[in-house]
């Protein structure tokens, strides 16, 4: 009982006052460290730490004892530690050598879609559009190779996830408005095609970083992914649509739009899930004639996600 009236007693010591001229070494340390040095002075708290201003040395007090009472600003938490760094393995789980070339096979494609993302880039410069489409379609097919052997191999992790969207930013969000700007030179004004390429790059970023924080559903994408969004135009290019080239700019605004909509667009997975009978129109209309029944495809997938969310809306 004694012990702890004496500690109490020597806590609530208040010091009113300094010296002119007694500089205290914490006066040059970093603010947060001032900070902590200004209430043990304030409290007394320091004195305690100093066996020669007559502290009875048989309190047994330390360092953890004085810290424990120090009271806290709710302005300024209290400091903790800084963990050393330690880095982060790329591969989560089992680290052997078989799960490292499944590792190393998932992200090379991921690394191959982005490759040829570039390569399209350069070939539009060149004003080789057509072939450049052509690799925009492999990237796409690359994109949905990564994802489907980290899945079915079992090295998937959020390395994989963060570097399949960067290279999708890079081959969806910058080399398809490229090869689309290139293959619209001379039929629309440059500003009109630049305006539509440009929002094409904007809503890209804007998808994926709100596809990369959103929870997943497994039944429907919110807004038009990305990639689709790519497969549209790299087709559209390759197939050589004939329609005027501001029906292709209007055309091109639009999904851009649609990619930061909040419209629920079904997955593929679905898709393929429908009745046989139900593909065979598509199959027949491009024997006939692939770019209408092209178009036809694209348009009613993008008015299907308004009929899916109006009906949403009805059932709620």
């Amino acid at each position: 009982m004694r012990r702890s009236s004496t500690f109490a007693r020597q806590v609530l010591l208040v010091r009113v006052g300094r010296r002119d001229g007694d500089l205290h070494p914490t006066d040059l340390a970093p603010t947060e460290h001032r900070y902590a040095d200004r209430q043990r002075r304030r409290y007394g708290l320091d004195r305690l730490s100093r066996p020669t201003l007559g502290v009875d040395p048989t309190l047994g007090l330390d360092r953890a004892d004085i810290d424990a009472v120090i009271p806290v600003s709710p302005a300024m938490p209290p400091m903790a530690q800084a963990d050393e760094a330690r880095a982060i393995p790329l591969l989560p789980g089992e680290r052997t050598m078989a799960r490292r070339m499944k590792f190393a096979l998932v992200n090379a494609c991921t690394l191959a879609s982005l490759m040829l993302g570039m390569l399209a880039i350069f070939l539009a410069m060149q004003g080789e559009v057509r072939i450049a489409a052509l690799c925009l379609i492999a990237c796409v097919i690359f994109d949905g190779l990564d994802g489907a052997l980290a899945r079915r191999l079992g090295v998937a992790s959020p390395f994989g996830a963060q570097m399949d969207s960067l290279a999708d930013m890079c081959s969806f969000g910058l080399a398809a408005p490229v090869v689309v700007y290139a293959s619209l030179a001379g039929s629309v004004s440059t500003a009109a095609a630049a305006v539509a390429c440009a929002l094409v790059a904007a809503c890209a970023a804007i998808r994926l970083a709100r596809f990369n924080v959103s929870p997943k559903d497994g039944r429907f994408f919110c807004g038009v992914p990305s990639t689709m969004a790519a497969a549209v135009l790299a087709v559209t290019v390759a197939i050589g649509l004939p329609v005027p080239g501001a029906v292709l700019v209007a055309g091109v605004a639009l999904l851009a739009f649609a990619m930061v909509s909040s419209f629920p667009y079904a997955k593929l997975a679905r898709l393929v899930k429908l009745p046989p009978w139900l593909w065979l129109a598509p199959v027949i209309g491009a024997l006939v004639d692939i770019r209408l029944t092209f178009a036809l495809i694209v348009v009613g997938y993008l008015v299907s996600g308004p009929v899916l969310w109006l009906r949403q809306r009805r059932t709620a």
